[in-house]
């Protein structure tokens, strides 16, 4: 938990409450705050399995996962490759997209020339390519009158994405289980304040959406789980433009370490179809591996 990323407040709350339920679960617990030290903490606790709730770079992109293969011990959520791909949006829309799954336009772009000129016709968005939670999101409307000013701490690269208008949904997949489809209400974007400040948005599960969208949403969480070779827990993010019906649902990413805090999506679904919260992180640790 915590490590040196830009959601480690995110992380620490994340393994707070995953080792507080895995004790519920009787597990044996104990807490890890990763930090350059992280190699040598493992080989001195020698545990049976780790539990992952690191997020974002180091945590997310493949690398404590090759660490931990490297001391063969078996651990939570998605593999090296998986993790890497998933980390870097634009890597992960080329998957959808070879397998068939909805997304927007999008190209990569240097953050200067981003900040100097429209690099596509508004809107857009511009995001970094390898964070999650919302981090570092700038929405250019239509009527802007020039392009975005990135801050000093945005990568030099940046993704550049069309607008996709609509509803937020997003579905959890277990293993090989989509379980539900939740609708994210907010009065605005689904920003970090939004996913995590107590109040900051409302979930609405299962979602109220049509049949077919509902179970699109469905098939595809679990094809982009199986497309990104995903394993443990993942969680797929969509936004629907209901008056567009199925051609408006298009795939934004795919989380391979989904927030897993008292405001977190992936437990509210578990809990929907009978999973409680200790007993989802139990499933994860006894799905734990190496060779992920």
């Amino acid at each position: 938990m915590g490590g040196p990323s830009a959601e480690r407040d995110v992380s620490l709350s994340t393994g707070r409450e995953c080792a507080a339920a895995l004790r519920d679960a009787e597990c044996n617990v104990i807490e890890v705050d990763a930090g350059p030290d992280v190699a040598a903490r493992l080989i001195e606790i020698a545990p049976d399995v780790v539990f992952n709730a690191l997020h974002g770079r180091w945590g997310e992109d493949g690398a404590i996962q090759g660490l931990l293969e490297w001391l063969k011990i078996p651990y939570t959520h998605s593999g090296i490759l998986a993790s890497a791909l998933t980390l870097d949006k634009q890597r992960t829309k080329d998957v959808y997209r070879k397998v068939g799954l909805p997304v927007v336009d999008s190209i990569l772009a240097p953050a200067d020339a981003v900040s100097a000129a429209h690099v596509m016709p508004p809107p857009y968005v511009v995001k970094p390519y390898n964070e999650g939670s919302s981090v570092g999101i700038y929405i250019v409307n239509a009527d802007a009158n020039g392009p975005p000013q990135l801050s000093d701490d945005m990568p030099d690269e940046v993704m550049v994405e069309a607008f996709a208008p609509g509803r937020e949904l997003t579905t959890t997949v277990m293993g090989d289980r989509a379980l539900t489809v939740t609708d994210i209400i907010t009065d605005g974007w689904y920003d970090y304040h939004a996913k995590y400040a107590p109040g900051g948005s409302r979930h609405e599960l299962p979602a109220d959406v049509p049949a077919d969208i509902f179970a699109a949403c469905m098939e595809y969480a679990l094809r982009a789980h199986q497309a990104l070779g995903c394993r443990g827990v993942s969680r797929t993010d969509f936004r629907w433009d209901e008056t567009r019906g199925l051609d408006g649902l298009i795939l934004l990413e795919t989380n391979t370490q989904p927030g897993m805090t008292p405001t977190s999506l992936t437990p509210e679904q578990a809990a929907h179809v009978g999973i409680s919260f200790p007993q989802l992180c139990r499933w994860m640790v006894e799905d734990a591996s190496c060779d992920r």
